[in-house]
């Protein structure tokens, strides 16, 4: 996605907003719902879970192991971040919320470190010295 996306006037407000975030942060969170939808394979309400781990895996897709050193510095530090960037887009008009969605929904859905340290999907088997 490229900042075309959200035309001038909708980024100033989201800057004024939250400047701790990052514009580009923005647009990942629409680029991990546009994943998060062809995920699950059809065109329905993403909760804040879903859409919580669809970035956590757009990110590592995109940014292997930086994945969290990439989100960090647009600001992305917890999922309550990626709460409080949706609810931005919501208050802008960009997006939609259903009754009873709130930020909280992206409270610890997982913890930064594991999923980007600890976890990471590492996408080889380690071979031992033997091989």
């Amino acid at each position: 996605m490229d900042g075309a996306v959200l035309a001038e006037p909708i980024m100033e407000r989201l800057r004024k907003r939250n400047p701790a975030y990052h514009e580009t942060a923005y647009l990942f969170i629409l680029a991990a719902l546009h994943f998060t939808i062809e995920r699950v394979g059809e065109a329905r309400h993403i909760t804040g879970r879903e859409l919580a781990e669809g970035a956590r895996d757009l990110a590592i897709e995109r940014f292997g192991l930086m994945a969290r050193s990439v989100l960090e510095y647009w600001g992305i530090r917890t999922t309550r971040d990626l709460g409080e960037l949706v609810f931005a887009l919501v208050d802008c008009g960009v997006l939609v919320k259903q009754d009873g969605d709130c930020v909280r929904d992206f409270e610890d859905v997982f913890c930064f470190r594991a999923a980007f340290e600890q976890d990471y999907p590492w996408c080889c088997s380690r071979q031992t010295q033997d091989s």
